[in-house]
């Protein structure tokens, strides 16, 4: 054994050979964070001195080559200056250099996934050997980035700009016959072979049957085959690269500029352009939702409170939202009773499965075998058959407060003592429904957003009465169905939709002030949201979104007092709901597929205007934003603030999950330390005219008195 170190070994092997193996002693998986990074610098120099060497093995010695850079370290690394990240990018390509120039052929094997910088520690050496099962790719576009270790050099080197503008572009991992195919690995081979094939190819090339040295050299310049004329304008056409997240045009942008220098001065390009894309908000803001992301999952899993293993739920309710939640229950592997009191709901509901599973099957996810396998797993009934079996009950009636109590009531005679009720409500209180219950510590709330197989969010909502058991059990069904639960305390909108129901308000208080809907909605979708708000309020319905913000601002009546010449009660009073009845900020059509297409409607904007008290007024881009954005993050300050939900993480969570906030934000408490606490306080006192929803809440005081932010890093 020639070294062994925490994240790394290094050892003879027999004839002649040496193995550098990543192991990392203290977790599943290896990552180049700075520990491997000085033990590959040790290693470097132990192979440099190192006599009677002919060959070097790379290899893993964990389920995975290398999955990337360790992101946790990203937040201290990119708080530093433009030049301080080049430098340190710089740093880990001269290590990369040293390895590559080693005085002997090296070969990789490639398990698991090699991923981001793992790729590019594989791109430094001479053959790559594949698992048939692997995937290789360089993702770091999900992550606002461009790769820093080489990967934007050696990739288009050793196979093309073309490959290289492909995958660095789309950031997706490639199969091992795609990287045979393109030339970045010599061999694929069954994971049993993997090791013997790798050592007879390293072999070869030490006898001299391969010749290492001539591949070397040809990588040294320029890539050898020049790309067509129009490859890079041809990708930025189709890409039409978003401006709130520049990797990918700055990507393209450098591979142009690099693909004709050698490697030294592509490398150098390569880092003046990784610290220019590290200091951009988009970097910093999906880096965050990465970390939040980890942070969420391992609170799902952690969550307090003896967890019921689930063995058989129960639907309370069809139609269609009850056999959307029994479709994503079932096809997650819970099997799951759907009752209703209706022939009918039961065959929407059935339908609805239906319909959900033909799509399944014919986009090619599941087989008809694995789709009659799930059908099989919802059983319909109008009884409660079965129901003192259930370990958790989903209540998915009309949002009714006597009807809920009404059903809940019922059920919780036929279920067992410890069966955990949990209703699917989007506006009733937790609390409330849970008056008339003998056994509230068992009772949560489970919010599903719509569509419910598609949308990834969940808040359970624990009321004063309800019991960890029951939160844990929420928690654990919403894991088991795919989800990403978000534990909530109960309250007006719970955390989402009350945060949403600020920024509709301040919508409302725009369209009343004069500002024109159309143009909202266009600044908005121009700021990074799906849609504008008015266009959002249309696909949600008028009549259920006016409905739920009149609940949630009576909840909050002094920030959120009812706006005068309110646009929804306007347009509802001539019958326009949204696009369900064709009609309400805009004009719907059914265009190809039967999907609604919007059209612009004078009389929307005749009502609107009608009902505001004062004229049209026009409002520049940056007015309409702040006056949006403001009380969203006023009001998302405030749920934090009074522990509605347990941390800043997971409150962005959710705002992403089930907004749609705008990525390259990374959510609204995120976006406020990029904003910082001293620029929201100036710019609060700027519209204090407006009320008191543009007010600045205590925590933010004092934040901007400590300097502190939201995220410590």
């Amino acid at each position: 054994m020639l070294f062994r170190g925490q994240s790394l070994s290094l050892a003879r092997l027999a004839g002649g050979f040496a193995e550098l193996s990543l192991k990392r002693d203290d977790a599943a998986i290896n990552k180049l964070d700075r520990r491997t990074l000085d033990e590959l610098a040790l290693a470097a120099e132990l192979l440099e001195r190192a006599k009677g060497l002919r060959g070097l093995l790379v290899s893993s010695g964990l389920e995975v080559f290398v999955v990337g850079a360790d992101i946790t370290e990203f937040g201290e690394l990119f708080g530093r200056s433009r030049e301080d990240i080049v430098s340190h990018t710089w740093r880990a390509n001269q290590l990369f250099e040293r390895l590559a120039a080693l005085p002997l052929p090296s070969v990789v094997a490639l398990n698991g996934f090699a991923l981001g910088g793992g790729l590019e520690l594989a791109l430094a050496f001479d053959y790559r050997v594949m698992s048939d099962a692997a995937r290789v790719g360089l993702p770091e576009v999900s992550l606002g980035l461009i790769p820093g270790y080489g990967g934007t050099v050696r990739l288009p080197r050793v196979s093309s700009v073309e490959v290289a503008l492909d995958w660095i572009v789309s950031g997706k991992p490639q199969s091992a016959s795609a990287a045979q195919a393109a030339g970045v690995v010599e061999q694929r081979v069954p994971a049993s072979e993997l090791r013997d094939a790798a050592l007879a190819l390293l072999a070869q090339a030490a006898d001299g049957q391969l010749d290492w040295r001539e591949r070397r050299r040809l990588r040294l310049g320029a890539v050898a085959t020049a790309p067509a004329a129009d490859t890079f304008q041809a990708v930025r056409e189709r890409l039409r690269v978003a401006p709130h997240q520049p990797a990918r045009g700055l990507l393209i942008d450098l591979l142009e500029r690099a693909w004709n220098q050698d490697h030294l001065q592509a490398l150098r390009l390569e880092g003046e352009t990784f610290g220019q894309v590290a200091k951009t908000q988009a970097a910093a803001s999906l880096v965050r939702i990465f970390l939040n992301d980890q942070l969420v999952k391992k609170a799902g899993k952690t969550q307090r409170g003896e967890r019921a293993a689930i063995d058989q739920a129960v639907v309370l309710g069809a139609g269609i939202m009850g056999g959307g939640i029994a479709y994503t229950s079932a096809l997650h592997g819970t099997p799951v009773r759907m009752k209703d009191i209706r022939q009918q709901a039961l065959d929407l509901g059935m339908a609805e499965a239906d319909k959900l599973l033909a799509r399944q099957v014919a986009g090619g996810r599941l087989d008809e075998a694995r789709a009659a396998k799930v059908r099989a797993a919802i059983v319909p009934q109008l009884d409660y058959q079965g129901f003192d079996r259930a370990d958790v009950l989903v209540e998915a009636v009309v949002e009714n407060l006597a009807v809920k109590h009404a059903v809940l009531c019922e059920v919780e005679g036929e279920v067992g003592a410890n069966t955990v009720l949990l209703s699917n409500t989007s506006s009733l209180r937790i609390d409330e429904l849970a008056v008339p219950l003998a056994r509230p510590q068992n009772f949560a709330g489970m919010h599903f957003f719509n569509p419910v197989p598609v949308m990834p969010l969940v808040e359970i909502i624990r009321g004063q009465r309800t019991g960890d058991h029951a939160v844990a059990t929420a928690v654990g069904l919403a894991l088991a169905m795919g989800k990403t639960p978000i534990v909530v305390k109960d309250g007006p909108g719970f955390l989402v939709n009350r945060i949403l129901a600020a920024y509709i308000r301040a919508f409302l208080q725009l369209l009343s002030d004069g500002a024109d809907f159309a143009e909202v909605d266009r600044v908005a979708e121009a700021f990074g949201w799906p849609m504008g708000p008015a266009y959002l309020e249309d696909v949600v319905g008028l009549d259920t979104g006016s409905h739920v913000c009149d609940l949630i601002f009576a909840g909050f009546p002094e920030r959120m007092p009812a706006v005068p010449g309110d646009a929804f009660k306007a347009l509802l009073a001539e019958g326009r709901l949204g696009q369900k009845s064709g009609a309400g900020f805009y004009r719907y059509e059914a265009g190809p597929g039967g999907r609604p297409r919007k059209y612009a409607d004078p009389r929307a904007a005749e009502l609107v205007a009608a009902a505001r008290p004062g004229p049209a007024r026009r409002f520049d881009d940056g007015e309409i934003i702040e006056r949006l954005m403001l009380p969203l993050i006023t009001e998302s300050i405030h749920a934090l603030q009074e522990g509605v939900v347990a941390s800043a993480a997971e409150l962005d969570t959710a705002l992403l999950l089930g907004l749609g906030f705008p990525a390259y934000l990374g959510g609204a408490l995120a976006y406020a330390d990029w904003l910082g606490a001293e620029h929201l306080l100036q710019r609060c006192a700027h519209y204090a005219a407006l009320g008191p929803a543009y007010e600045a809440p205590a925590l933010l005081r004092e934040l901007a008195a400590s300097g502190a932010r939201f995220y410590d890093a």
